[in-house]
């Protein structure tokens, strides 16, 4: 049925297959920032804590009954500590840029998407119509002249804190024009939180911003914080009205107990042990600088290759060295790239050899 279309991604360099990797390879691939998802102690916390209640599963969408005791805690925990009003834990980073997008741009509003946002929320756009602008990647200058033609209606912005395809900051100035313009600011965090800011809280510490009125921040808990899942933190308003009109949220069964449970655990992990791990990623930062001469905001690190072809055999000869790094392709990327995250789960002599290879 689908033959010539497979045929063509496979001339193209372009075809994916879902493999279980190796175990004995070095991972240099995952978002797993801090190495918390092999962290069995974290995993036996989370379990105790599920243990405790009767119900281990969420059974139904969380505005009829599956909204439990530990969706409620983590969501208290994680306002608290990142200086928001209320919480709400989302079944994925995908329905949660889903929800936000689809949601909250109404009739005459204006959503202002960065051009490199992730998938979901360029999914999220084409439920909008003429209601969307894309602005340059990271491109304050661009954005305001955008801004400045719009007068009719909320103005929404959409940005990264790290983009996770170059391992870049969001620009600091976008903030700043979200305030001067009276725009919401949506900041997926799902690359930020865990990994920048004094405490690894984020962009919003990182560059010392306390969370107002207009500011919405999403992340995922399949990243820094090992799990899976993701949550979006707003003011009490934004959050009421998603659960009114989000429709990935009303109709989601609510997401996983067990695992919004290990991200609560790992969370409250890296907030009184933040010094620790602060000093770790600085580590590899470090290593990075000294021998590629390249200097890291995050955890990301990419080298441009010339065809699709090349980055996948690449990929595969570092293998045999013992090493798996992403080989990200299009249209995940415009030009294909070798990503390798220098994260905390694995040694800092093993990221010094293998950054050697190259």
């Amino acid at each position: 049925m689908y033959q010539n279309e497979l045929k063509a991604l496979k001339n193209a360099g372009r075809f994916r297959e879902r493999k279980l990797f190796d175990n004995k390879l070095i991972d240099f691939a995952s978002n797993d920032y801090l190495g918390l998802a092999n962290d069995k102690k974290q995993f036996d916390k989370a379990y105790n804590l599920v243990k405790q209640y009767d119900t281990h599963a969420p059974k139904a969408s969380m505005l009829v009954n599956g909204y439990h005791e530990v969706h409620e805690g983590f969501e208290r925990t994680l306002a608290t500590l990142n200086g928001f009003e209320k919480g709400m834990v989302v079944g994925s980073g995908f329905l949660a840029n889903m929800a936000l997008i689809e949601s909250l741009v109404r009739k005459k509003d204006m959503l202002f998407i960065d051009e490199d946002y992730h998938a979901s929320g360029m999914m999220a756009t084409g439920l909008l119509g003429d209601r969307v602008v894309k602005f340059k990647h990271n491109d304050p200058a661009d954005l305001e002249a955008k801004l400045k033609q719009h007068t009719i209606g909320r103005k929404i912005i959409a940005v990264e804190g790290i983009y996770s395809m170059s391992g870049k900051l969001c620009a600091k100035e976008i903030f700043e024009l979200a305030d001067r313009y009276e725009a919401l600011l949506i900041v997926d965090e799902a690359h930020s939180s865990g990994v920048i800011g004094e405490t690894l809280l984020g962009i919003f510490e990182h560059y010392s911003i306390k969370p107002q009125n207009n500011h919405i921040k999403m992340g995922t808990l399949g990243k820094a914080y090992g799990s899976y899942g993701a949550y979006i933190l707003a003011n009490t308003e934004i959050i009421s009205f998603l659960e009114n009109r989000g429709k990935p949220i009303i109709y989601s069964t609510a997401p996983s107990v067990f695992d919004t449970a290990l991200a609560l655990v790992n969370i409250v992990e890296v907030s009184d042990n933040s010094a620790k791990y602060y000093k770790k990623i600085k580590e590899r930062q470090e290593v990075v600088k000294k021998i590629m001469n390249v200097e890291l905001d995050a955890l990301i690190f990419t080298l441009p290759v010339p065809d699709n072809n090349q980055t996948v055999k690449l990929q595969k000869a570092l293998m045999f060295h013992g090493y798996l790094i992403g080989a990200i392709r299009q249209p995940t990327v415009t030009k294909p790239i070798l990503r390798i995250i220098p994260r905390i789960g694995s040694s800092k002599k093993a990221l010094k050899s293998l950054l050697n290879h190259f």
